[in-house]
Order: structure tokens, then sequence, then C-alpha cells
């Protein structure tokens, strides 16, 4: 393997080497596979390793490269898109569809800023379903999916109290109200502890927040916040809603 001495730039130089071994990642590595130590990295590109650690740091953040114990540093897959356009709309699926997995269901009055959301009565109880997504083998998302008492008036009481059967049973008599809109926010946050836990991040890792508001008989009749990681994760504008996955400048329709 050859040295590649880096030129003179006025960029702080952990930046420049940053864009040269991102080139690399796309020309001479595979998906999934493992760099080479810090020294001999450091040696192929002729710089300090303090300065080749800031330059893989900055590549991790951006969802490039990722660190896995036992393993090392790996190349990372594509970055999952998230579509938040709202030219078409669909309730939240069940298990099975769009990669979410209902994990649990409980019932009780929301926080605050979720009742006002749901521009609901203080005191009314709200189904609370949490689900995880997965891409690629890991966690990226999860979210709580806020349903009034109200919306699902139908819920069978011989249903389980909680569980992914309970949340399973407020996703199909979601399903039987006629949608007629929603909208979708995005912002920049910090993962809180139970989303880092859950999302295999360390707390106050970078991640995408992305609420949505579903209409149904003139009312909010449901409320999502989820929240995605930001380093496996981008924003698409599409004009359907499925999936983008970008590689390499290059976009193709998930299945």
């Amino acid at each position: 393997m050859g040295t590649t001495q880096l030129e003179s730039v006025p960029e702080p130089k952990y930046w420049h080497l940053k864009t040269v071994i991102s080139e690399a990642l796309d020309s001479d590595f595979a998906v999934g596979e493992i760099l080479p130590n810090e020294r001999d990295l450091a040696a192929r590109f002729g710089v300090a390793r303090a300065t080749l650690r800031q330059a893989l740091e900055q590549l991790e953040l951006e969802g490039r490269l990722q660190r896995r114990r036992g393993v090392g540093t790996t190349v990372a897959p594509p970055r999952m898109g998230v579509d938040v356009s709202t030219t078409q709309h669909a309730w939240p699926a069940d298990s099975g569809q769009g990669a979410w997995e209902s994990l649990d269901c409980s019932t009780a009055v929301p926080p605050l800023a979720v009742t006002r959301l749901l521009e609901t009565e203080a005191e009314e109880e709200t189904h609370t379903v949490r689900r995880l997504r997965a891409g690629h083998g890991q966690p990226v998302a999860a979210e709580l999916l806020y349903v009034p008492v109200s919306s699902v008036p139908e819920l069978s009481s011989i249903d389980a109290s909680s569980g992914p059967a309970r949340a399973r049973a407020v996703l199909r008599e979601l399903q039987r109200l006629d949608l007629e809109g929603q909208d979708r926010a995005v912002e920049l946050g910090s993962a809180r502890a139970d989303d880092a836990r859950e999302l295999d991040r360390l707390p106050g890792a970078p991640v995408l927040v992305v609420t949505t508001r579903y209409f149904s008989a003139g009312r909010t009749a449901a409320v999502s916040m989820a929240t995605y990681r930001a380093d496996t994760c981008r924003l698409t504008f599409g004009d359907s809603g499925d999936l983008e996955i970008s590689h390499n400048g290059q976009e193709r329709r998930a299945s």
C-alpha cells in the first residue's frame, strides 16, 4: 500500500484528511470492510495519529464510518432515507411494514407538550405505542406514537393492556379511520437517555426528530414523535412515500 502525502492547504489538516479518506472509502473499500489500524493509516497518509483520529471521528459523525466493539472501524452502509414529504398520506403501519417493530403500549395522560399537539383535554389519556425501526441490521429510529383513547373507542377490552399485542391492536384501529391529512416537522436534536439506549448511541448524540400529526374527522387523531440517528439517516423530499437510499450520488427505491 503506497503513501499518500497531503498538499499544503489553508483548511485544518484533519479536515482535508477527512476529504481524502472519504474519497478512499469510495474507491478502495467496500461497505462493512474493516479499515487498517491507526498506525498503518497514519503512515499511508503521512500524518500524525492525532490528526488521523480527528478525521476518523468526523467521518464517524457524518455516518461514513462505524466503530464496533471487538471489530474495529468499518465502512458504514449508505444512509437510510427518511421521507418527510406530505404528498402521500398513510397511517403508521403495523410491524412487518416499513421496518417498524412494535415493542410496547401503555395508557396514561401524556406530557403537556403532546397534549397541546393533540389539542385534547389536559387529563385525557392516550395510548402510547413505542416502536423501533431497523436498517442494515442496526437500530436507526425510535418512535413514540400518541393516540388519544377517544380516537380508537372500539379498541377491544379483551386485548392485552400493554405490550406488543396491545400496540398492534391500537395500530389496527387507527387503520379503520379515514385519514384526512397530516403535517410534519423536522428538527435537529440531541439523544435523550432513553432514545440513546434504544438506538445504541451515547446520550447527547445528534438525532433528527420528526414530529407528525395525523388528522381524521376534523381533529388530530394521533401524533408521532420519531427520533432518527443523524449518522445513519438523511431526509428526502420525494413525491412518494417510498424510502430512498443514496450512495455515491445514485438513488434507488427501497423495496
